[in-house]
This record gives C-alpha cells, structure tokens and sequence, in this order.
C-alpha cells in the first residue's frame, strides 16, 4: 500500500511540474500542447504576446501568430525567442518591422511575413538570420528595396515576393542569395530588370515573373546567369517580340511560359538554347504563323502550346524535328487547313488541339484527314476536333464525318502543295500556267493579250474577240434536243448560265455547230499558228475536240471525244485523259472523276442516277499535270431516263421465281436428310433387339453386322471393350451346345476359355 501511495505522488509531482512549466511559458489567450510550440493563430491579438519567464522561453521552437491584428514588431517582441526555427505572422496588419526586431533570432530557419502591409524592409532588418531558408514576403505593399536587405542571407532557398507593387529590379538587389533555389516574383509591375540583378543565383531552379509590365525579352545578358534553372514562368506581361539567342544560356531549362502576352514576333534563333525543354506554352498572344526552323531548337519538347493566337499559316516542316512531341494545341487561332504531311515526323503524338479554327474542308485536308483515320486506328491519337467552315454546305460538320468525295476542291485547284493525280486538286501552279492563266484573265476584260506562250500563237487583239462573239451572238439558239436517250430543252444556254456562274473565270459556252465540225474542219478552226504543246492548258485549248455523250441508259453513260493531227506534238510526255461527272447543280463541283489511257477517247460513267440532269467535261493530263483552268470548253450535258417498268416487272418476276425454286429445293433436301435420318433410327432400333446367342454365333452363318465395322454393341462390351471386328478371325468361337446348358460351372469354364484372335 505504501509503494502504491509513493508512486502516485510521484506521478502527481511530475503532471504538477509539466502543468506549472506550460503555464509558465504559455502566453495569455494561446495554447502550448507541446511544450516546444506556442500557438496564437486566430486569437485576436493586437501585439506579440510575452512570455512569463525567460528561461522557458529559450526552449520554444514555433511561434505561430498568424490570423490576428498586430501592427507593428518591436526590438522586444522576440528577444526571448533565441532558439526559434519557425516564426509565422501572416495574414495580420503589419506595417513596420523594427530594424532589430529579429535581431536575437540567430537559429531562426522559416520567416512568413506574407500578407500583411508591409511596404519597406529597413536595412539591417534580416542581418543577423545568418540561417534562414525560407522567406514569405508576398501580398505586402513592397515597392522598393532600400540597399540590400537580403544581402546577408546566405542560406535563402525560398523567396516569395510576389503580390507587391515592386517596379523596378537593381543590379545588387538578390547579390547575397549565393543558394537561392526558388524565386516568385510575380504579380507586382515591373517594367525594368537590370540586366545583372539575376547575376549571383547560380542555383536558382524556379523563376516565376509572370503578370508584370515587361514589354520585350532582347537582353542576351538578363538571363545568362541562371545555368541552373528548370522553370521560367514569364506569362500574363505585355512582351511584343522576343529578341535572339535571350535564352540561350538556359541549358537545363524544362518549362517555359510565355502565355498571355501581346508576342507578335519571334526571331528566327529566339529559341536557340532551349534544347532540354519538355513544355513550351505561348498560348494568348498575337503571332500570325509558324515559320520553319523556329521551333527546331525544342529537341525534347513535349507539350507544346499554341492555342489563341492569330496563327493562319504553319509550314509544313515547322514540326519536323520534334520526335519527341506529345501534346500540340493551335485551337483557336485562324488556321484555314494544314499541310497533309506536317505530323509525318511526329511518332509518338497522342493529344492535338484544332478546334476553333476557320476550318476549309477541301482537298488540300484529305492527307491530314488520311493520317488522322490512320492514328485513330492503331489508338496513338485522342480525338482531334476538327470542325469545317467552309464550304457552307459543310459548315458545322466533323472532318472525321466528312467523306474524301466531299472533299472537293471549290475552286478547280489546290493552290496549296503539289498533290499526285489520283487526289482531289491539281498540281501547283507552274510560271507558264500562271502566265496563260493572266493571259486569258486579260481576254476577259476585253484588254489586248496573248493566247498561250509569245511566239507560238500570236497577238488577239479586242477587235478579233468582238468579231468572235458576234458571230456566237448570231448563230440561232439551239432547240430542245436529245443526246443518246435523255431529252435536254434549251441545255446549251443553262450549261453556259451555270459554268458561268459557278467558276472564277468566264469563258464562252461554244456553239453547238463547233462541236458538229468535221475533225479537219475543227483542227483548221483552231489557231493553226501554235507550234509545240507543253503544258495541259494548251492541249486542252487545241487539241480536244467533239465531246458527246451516247448510249444513256438510267444508270450509264459513255463519254466520247476526239483529237486534232497535232497530239504527238507533246514532248515525249505521258498523255492522259480525265473525264469528270456530276450532277447539274450540285453543290460540289466534279466529285467523280474517271482517268484514261491517251490511247483511248471513251469512256463509260457507272452508278448515275436515273432521271437526273448531268454534266460531264474532258480534260488532258499531260506529264501528270492538269490545267488549272477548268476545262469548261469540253463540257455537255445529258438526262438519263427512268428506269423501264417492264424491266423492272420482269426483274420482280425473275426474283419470285428464283426464290420459289430456292424454297423448293430445302424442302426437297430437308425431306430426303429427315427420311435418311429416320431410316438409321429405324435400323438402330432393330439392331439393338436381343437375338438368339445361336443365330449370333453360328459357324454356318458368319457374323457380319454393321457393328463389326464400328465398335462392338453394347453385348460384347464387357469382351471386346469397344476393339474393332475387321475379320471373322477376330469373332469369338464357341461351341453351340455349351449356351444349353444351365450348369454355372460350364459357363464359367466357358469364361475362362474365351479366346481372343489378333
């Protein structure tokens, strides 16, 4: 009992003693749990509580004051203090520190003074935190730094500044920072960074001067320093042009971020140095396109940010060297269409971004719709939103959904890139067709031009052409005709409104009586001056002749033409004829086309509709290039019919019957497999009767049944265990008498004697 009694004084002396040396060193209105931490966080204080006794307070680690009212820090406020490593005063209304308020906090490792007023730090205010890590200063009224205050603060790694009204950075504001790893300095104003001021943060990692008033980025020298950095944050200022080689020096950079900013320009080497890059993001500028050889530098990039800017032109090479890009967002720029080929290099993308552009969905967007369908198939591409414009029958509906005959090219060419033949679009503009395209412009406007190259044709003057149209304008207007079996009514006059109204250049619809000329007469009523034909637009203008269409049918038609003397004046080149179809005003110009040997001069178009007006044209493909000029010089017309009645009664017929006979024959083939099926059962049954063991085994009548064949019935399982009965040899002998007699020790001898035959 007494030992009991001892120890309980002696856990009562030591709860007393902890209880009285927490009060002792607990300042009023906070709380000490742990004998190490004061907690005054949210107390409503006015001023930094003092502790009771000084011997105590030597042992305190964290000072937690944060979420009260204090005004000012005196020279006294912490001078018991001396082992602090933790000192919180956010979120208060601290406007002056006195110059030696932290004065006695040598230990002292992590300062939050963010969020408060504090509009100047005093020289000598840090001195004596020879050990300090990390600083909070951020959402103060800082605007200026009067000499160095962090001069001193040799072992710094976090520096928050941010949220002040800071304008301007001198050359020796961050000078003693010799271990500065971390550096905010966003959301303050500032307009000018002395080219040295990053000079002495040799380590610093992270760098955020994002949301200030920068205007441009050319100081080679601003950034040099920072060999160590791996994020550069410089988002949401007011840079307009980014000068060459400005981070060049940035050789272990990660991340970049030049978002949110007036950037119309970028120097062909601003991004020299920026090999290790991974995410580049300059979304919400001003740039208009994408040059080649601006992003070669990006080595490594994988997140690349382009979204929301004016961009209406990418080369087609500008992502060649990007092997390793994952994620490439242009939505909502004005882009217009993209190169087939601009992602051919670009193995391992999987994330693209193109909506919202000004979207054209023609032929030059078959190739990026090809490599779409290809990526989405083998599952390395998300869904890419590419949302068409224009034409506005398209307007609103998904690439994806976009079928490559609707693809069609608006304007008769794709002036975009060379496509081969079998695509949508002709070749790219050659100078002689460019030539012979202004020439017969100029014809148009009624000037004095050239037919074809200088030399070969000669000059027309406006007289001649006047005297070419009136004698069109004279010939009587052609009467309701057939061409095959499809009416046509006044189709010369309607063809010439619609190739007319539909197409960048106006030619002539040419009289009916041209295309009845005999092939001399026409050759004759041809330029007879032109010597040597070199490109598709001249064999097209001189060469074609008599274009009709004959043996019209609802859903056929066969498409003839001729030639003058002249076609083996093209230079050893391939000759070939495309003849193109569509319906008469149809939304899309010529979506079917059918390509032909320069030997053959027919064709026959398949899968027409019945009772439909259309419109079919021959054109030239030499040395595998077209006219950019639509070939409205060879065009006519024709309606297929209705499809016949009788044949279409008698195609009922043919179908009824065919099904009839098909009816007929399962049922003849079900009755003879039901009959053949009933047949083995009937036999089955038969053979599983018990017969006299005599009649089964008798010498005189050998036994062969179907059984033998097979596997042995279910009597002679237990004997023959389903082994084969080839042969008679291999039945088993017994004699007859022995299966009369009741005795059951003969018939076990029997047993014992059966005797198998191998």
């Amino acid at each position: 009992m007494a030992y009991l009694l001892y120890n309980f004084f002696l856990f009562g002396s030591g709860a007393l003693l902890f209880f009285t040396s927490s009060w002792a060193i607990c300042p009023e209105r906070c709380e000490c749990q742990h004998v190490q931490h004061i907690l005054c966080a949210n107390r409503g204080l006015r001023a930094v509580p003092k502790a009771p006794q000084v011997d105590h307070a030597k042992d305190v680690r964290v000072f937690g004051l944060a979420g009260n009212f204090i005004h000012n820090l005196s020279a006294f406020d912490f001078m018991r203090y001396g082992n602090l490593i933790r000192l919180n005063l956010q979120f208060n209304q601290i406007r002056n520190i006195h110059p030696k308020a932290f004065e006695k906090l040598s230990m002292l490792e992590e300062l939050y003074l963010g969020n408060n007023l504090i509009s100047t730090v005093q020289p000598g205010t840090l001195q004596s935190l020879k050990k300090l890590t990390i600083l909070y200063s951020n959402n103060n009224d800082i605007k200026d730094f009067i000499s160095e205050p962090f001069s001193h603060l040799n072992s710094l790694v976090k520096l928050r500044l941010d949220g002040n009204l800071i304008e301007f950075l001198k050359e020796s504001v961050f000078k003693g920072l010799t271990n500065l790893m971390c550096l905010h300095l966003e959301s303050n104003q500032l307009r000018h960074i002395d080219r040295n001021a990053f000079a002495r943060l040799s380590k610093l990692q992270f760098l955020n001067l994002s949301d200030n008033k920068q205007t441009e980025l050319r100081d080679i020298f601003m950034f040099s320093h920072l060999k160590s950095l791996t994020t550069l944050l410089i988002a949401g200022n007011q840079i307009r042009h980014i000068g060459n080689h400005v981070f060049q020096n940035l050789k272990k950079l990660a991340k970049i971020s030049l978002s949110h900013n007036k950037i119309s320009k970028l120097d062909n080497e601003a991004l020299k140095g920026l090999a290790r890059v991974k995410e580049f993001k300059i979304d919400r500028n001003e740039l208009t396109g994408i040059p080649a050889g601006l992003l070669d530098p990006l080595e490594r990039i994988e997140h690349l940010d382009f979204s929301d800017n004016h961009i209406s032109r990418v080369d087609p090479g500008a992502f060649d060297h990007l092997s390793h890009l994952n994620i490439l967002k242009l939505k909502n720029n004005r882009l217009m269409n993209l190169s087939g080929g601009i992602f051919a290099t670009n193995g391992v993308l999987f994330h693209v971004e193109l909506n919202g552009n000004n979207w054209i969905c023609d032929c030059r967007m078959e190739k990026l719709k090809r490599w779409m369908t290809h990526a989405h198939s083998q599952g390395k591409l998300l869904t890419v939103f590419v949302r068409c414009l224009h034409p506005p029958v398209l307007a609103g509906k998904y690439l994806d959904y976009v079928s490559n005959s609707q693809l069609g090219n608006m304007s008769g060419h794709c002036e975009s890139e060379h496509q081969p033949m079998e695509s949508r679009g002709a070749v790219v503009e050659s100078p002689a067709l460019k030539e012979e395209r202004e020439k017969r412009e100029g014809e148009k406007h009624g000037d004095v031009g050239v037919q074809g190259d200088e030399g070969e044709q000669g000059l027309v003057t406006t007289l001649e052409r006047k005297k070419k149209r009136k004698l069109v304008s004279s010939r009587p207007r052609p009467t309701a005709g057939k061409t095959g079996n499809g009416s046509l009514s006044d189709f010369s006059t309607t063809m010439a409104t619609f190739l007319t109204g539909h197409n960048h250049s106006t030619f002539a619809w040419a009289p009916q009586e041209q295309f009845n000329l005999p092939l001399q007469d026409r050759a004759k009523h041809h330029d007879s001056r032109i010597e040597v034909i070199t490109n598709a637009c001249q064999f097209n203008h001189h060469s074609i002749l008599n274009v009709s269409v004959e043996d019209v049918t609802s859903s056929t038609a066969t498409v003839h033409w001729s030639t003058t003397p002249d076609v083996g004046l093209v230079h050893g080149k391939e000759l070939l004829f495309r003849v193109l179809f569509d319906r008469f005003g149809h939304a899309f110009r010529f979506p079917r086309y059918v390509y032909t040997d320069g030997s053959d001069q027919a064709v026959t178009l398949q899968e027409l509709r019945p009772d439909s007006t259309y419109i079919t044209c021959v054109e030239s493909v030499v040395g595998g290039a077209l006219c950019q000029v639509a070939p409205r010089d060879h065009c006519t017309g024709f309606v297929t019919p209705l499809p016949s009645v009788t044949s279409e009664v008698n195609l009922q017929l043919v179908t009824v019957a065919a099904l009839a006979a098909n009816a007929l024959l399962l049922l003849l083939v079900g009755g003879v497999w039901l009959g053949h099926v009933l047949k083995r059962r009937i036999r089955s049954r038969k053979s599983s009767t018990h017969a006299h063991v005599r009649h089964m085994y008798s010498t005189r009548h050998p036994f062969r049944s179907t059984v033998a064949t097979t596997c042995v019935s279910s009597e002679f399982s237990g004997y023959q265990s389903g082994r084969q009965l080839a042969e008679e040899g291999d039945l088993i002998q017994f004699p007859g008498d022995r299966f009369f007699d009741n005795s059951h020790a003969q018939r076990d001898d029997d047993v014992i004697m059966l005797r198998y035959s191998d």
